[in-house]
């Protein structure tokens, strides 16, 4: 019987002679390639549950955790767990089917309802995962004669869902709403009343930890009669006061026409996406959606985690201010460093580094010291835009936060990466950068480039009062009635 086993096992990796070839020619070639430039991903193994605190295989160390999505540290929380226990038993550990043949329970149609009522709409519609729910809604509700025009930094999973449908796209410069209504203008000029025109954003953008103008895209939206998609993947459960997500960040809820989320991030993080929006909507995605007709159900154990989670968030309302309050004080500690830190209020803090052997050896330091981070680079983020990507969940204490931090000021010294300690005066007025040539110019263009640079950009109109601010890395634009820079920008 051993020596059956063995031979089989020996002859499955016998390849074809062709095979060979293009392993040899092709794909060998190009992992190669991957290695030379410094961008190989290697998986680090974790030998316990998801939390902020993890050990990982081959190191007895505890790490601390900074690059989960495991926002309010509910992955491995003891009710969740729990509850998806008691489904098992219940329910069983899956259903071998499709939602439509034989694959929905009743907890499933429970999900969905409590998912609508969450966002405040009229149904939902479950997916194994957020990247098989923006692939079926664009190709079920779009035809040739439709525009989809999407932010250029939306997510590879919206990128993919648009290539699938048929309808024109258009695509603009990221969260400039000048170029947006440019499209929706050229779309505009189609005089079929029948037409969609649907502009598809991210809601928080994965790699910038940026948030899309979702009030300046519902004014546009509305002036062109446009419907908005957002994809709330970063945001669902923690972002807004009661984590409702970027519509309630904005004070807007129920102003966005679709809304794709996922139930794999901060609401237990587990698995699984959902679409949520009008009933007819909803109606015509279970009729026609490819990836909820061919793929098998969610697996009830995961269903239960995700209602869990909804309740332990409807229950606790201070668990998106606790997230937020962690990025907060990361993100402030960090500029003081003189660290360039993107992004808006979120919890995603990416550090930039610009090279990407630099961001994966500042990693690889990083997790000497305890702190496990990834570094990103191309082709997840554009060339010369290396950047360790730090996420902060409700489950790191102070302490955490401030070894991490301790921990990037030790790698940044040793990279020789300019940072200085706890200094309040960090950046002099003789460290001081200025842009004369920024005169005159469109204040949103200035400030999308130089955040892109790493800058922090604050807009005030002209003759506005301002403290002094030493920090290096902040600009402010001073502005007349057109939006127009009046005053030689300057860092500090």
């Amino acid at each position: 019987m051993r020596f059956w086993l063995r031979s089989l096992q020996q002859s499955s990796i016998r390849y074809s002679s062709t095979l060979n070839q293009i392993i040899d020619k092709r794909l060998n070639s190009e992992l190669d390639s991957i290695r030379q430039a410094g961008t190989w991903k290697s998986e680090r193994i974790i030998s316990t549950s998801q939390s902020a605190h993890i050990k990982v295989e081959h190191s007895t160390n505890d790490l601390l955790n900074f690059c989960a999505n495991n926002y309010l540290g509910l992955a491995n929380n003891s009710q969740i767990i729990q509850a998806a226990k008691n489904a098992l038993d219940k329910y069983g550990s899956g259903l071998s089917s499709v939602r439509f043949i034989c694959g929905t329970q009743t907890i499933h149609k429970q999900l969905e309802q409590r998912i609508a009522k969450f966002h405040q709409r009229e149904d939902a519609i479950l997916y194994i995962s957020c990247f098989d729910a923006n692939a079926g809604i664009f190709e079920t509700l779009l035809k040739e004669q439709d525009y989809i025009i999407s932010d250029e930094l939306n997510h590879a999973s919206i990128i993919d869902g648009i290539r699938l449908c048929k309808a024109k796209r258009l695509r603009y410069k990221h969260k400039d709403m000048s170029d947006l209504e440019l499209k929706l203008q050229e779309s505009f000029n189609d005089k079929n009343e029948n037409i969609i025109r649907l502009i598809a954003t991210d809601g928080v953008f994965s790699m910038d930890g940026s948030i899309a103008p979702l009030p300046d895209i519902r004014r546009l939206a509305d002036k062109y009669k446009a419907l908005i998609f957002v994809d709330e993947c970063h945001a669902t459960g923690f972002f807004g006061p009661t984590g409702r997500g970027t519509e309630e960040h904005f004070q807007m809820t129920g102003n966005i026409d679709i809304i794709n989320s996922t139930l794999g991030k901060a609401l237990g993080g587990a698995a699984g996406g959902y679409t949520t929006g009008p009933k007819a909507l909803i109606d015509l995605l279970r009729q026609r959606s490819r990836p909820y007709l061919f793929s098998n159900t969610l697996p009830p154990s995961v269903v239960a985690s995700a209602m869990k989670a909804i309740d332990l968030i409807e229950n606790d309302t201070s668990l998106p201010g606790r997230v937020l309050e962690n990025a907060k004080y990361f993100r402030t500690e960090m500029q003081t460093l003189g660290f360039q830190i993107l992004g808006d209020s979120h919890p995603i803090c990416p550090v930039m580094l610009g090279d990407a052997r630099l961001a994966s050896q500042f990693a690889d330091e990083m997790l000497k010291r305890g702190i496990y981070v990834i570094g990103f680079s191309y082709p997840v983020v554009p060339k010369d835009r290396a950047r360790i990507r730090v996420q902060v969940s409700a489950a790191h204490s102070k302490a955490d936060l401030k070894r991490c931090i301790d921990a990037f000021a030790e790698v940044g010294r040793q990279f020789k990466i300019y940072c200085r300690r706890q200094n309040k005066n960090l950046m002099m007025s003789n460290e001081n950068k200025s842009w004369p040539e920024f005169v005159g110019k469109d204040a949103d263009e200035v400030e999308r480039q130089l955040t892109a640079e790493g800058y922090q950009v604050e807009i005030k109109p002209e003759g506005a009062p301002t403290t002094r601010d030493f920090r290096t890395n902040r600009v402010r634009l001073f502005v007349d009635g057109n939006n127009a820079i009046v005053k030689e920008p300057r860092t500090g």
